[in-house]
């Protein structure tokens, strides 16, 4: 009997599918601009220089301020020496004004981005009589420098007895046109009417709806407008002055230019160095702000970027 050898077939290797290459979108890329570029930059070293001139002389004692160049270090490092003056001058009283401008920001401007919320979500999402009237009102209060309402401020609060108190500051802040109307706008575009009704038909109370479905979809346009209102409260300057004559009631920007006039006074005692350390004291909580929050922005950004 012949032995049959069993030889196993021979299986062919696939041949792998050709390599696709990477081919050119058609899509020309973005040219760039060389006088954009260069402007952009110009506008960039615009905002930065006050900061890094700010920065580098809160290092420097009295004498070197005037000695040495603006924008550059001096020989004696004294960024934390300034820091303690600051904060032991005069009794402490910077630490009073700072908790003052908390105050401030926590309840004006805390108060102005709730009002705006409100506000701005009641007009988008609801109709009513006279709903144009209150947009035209709106945009007219938009266009209207807070200057030009500082005077009637000021004698409407004389009469009711509240000049030279926190309350002068506090309630004029409560109201920001701007916000109002940047939270009208994000609102009607932010909020689906369809996810509202949806809410309603499933037994949704008008408060649910607006607390569990609308307030997190509204997330980037709130913290758009409360960065807004702090700023503006924390930057506040020509109402403080003109409200208040308590320095126990100062705000920052009061109180450091306070400090700043002293050296003009008979008598006075010059200290730009604690001015200087203490104003870069005072934009720290800002800057920290924005660093906090830009993610916020970021996501906003993307908003009704999705195709639906």
């Amino acid at each position: 009997m012949t032995n049959v050898l069993m030889t196993a077939p021979t299986v062919r290797p696939r041949k792998s599918p050709p390599r696709l290459r990477n081919r050119r979108t058609s899509h020309a890329r973005p040219t760039r601009s060389i006088l954009l570029t260069v402007l952009t930059a110009l506008i960039g070293l615009y905002a930065l220089i006050p900061l890094v001139w700010l920065l580098i002389n809160a290092t420097k004692t009295q004498p070197d301020l005037f000695s040495s160049f603006g924008l550059w270090f001096s020989g004696d490092f004294a960024l934390w020496d300034n820091i303690v003056g600051v904060l032991t001058y005069d009794g402490g009283v910077f630490g009073r004004w700072f908790l003052n401008t908390l105050l401030y920001v926590v309840v004006g401007a805390g108060g102005a981005t709730l009002l705006a919320l409100l506000g701005g979500y009641g007009l988008a999402k609801f109709n009513f009589p006279g709903k144009r009237a209150v947009f035209a009102v709106v945009i007219g209060a938009v266009a209207v420098p807070g200057t030009a309402l500082a005077v009637p401020t000021f004698l409407m609060f004389a009469n009711l007895g509240l000049t030279n108190t926190p309350w002068s500051v506090i309630i004029p802040s409560l109201i920001s046109p701007f916000g109002l109307y940047l939270m009208w706008t994000f609102a009607a575009d932010a909020v689906p009417d369809e996810i509202m009704e949806a809410a309603r038909i499933d037994g949704a109370s008008e408060a649910r709806t607006f607390f569990q479905v609308c307030l997190p979809m509204m997330a980037p346009g709130i913290v758009t407008v409360l960065l807004f209102t702090v700023v503006a409260t924390w930057n506040n300057y020509f109402l403080p002055l003109i409200m208040l004559r308590d320095p126990d009631w100062y705000p920052l920007t009061l109180g450091l230019n306070a400090w700043n006039a002293q050296a003009t006074t008979a008598g006075g005692e010059a200290i730009f160095n604690l001015v200087i350390a203490g104003s870069l004291l005072t934009i720290l909580p800002l800057i920290v702000a924005f660093l906090l929050l830009q993610r916020y922005w970021q996501s906003g950004l993307a908003a009704g970027s999705v195709k639906e």
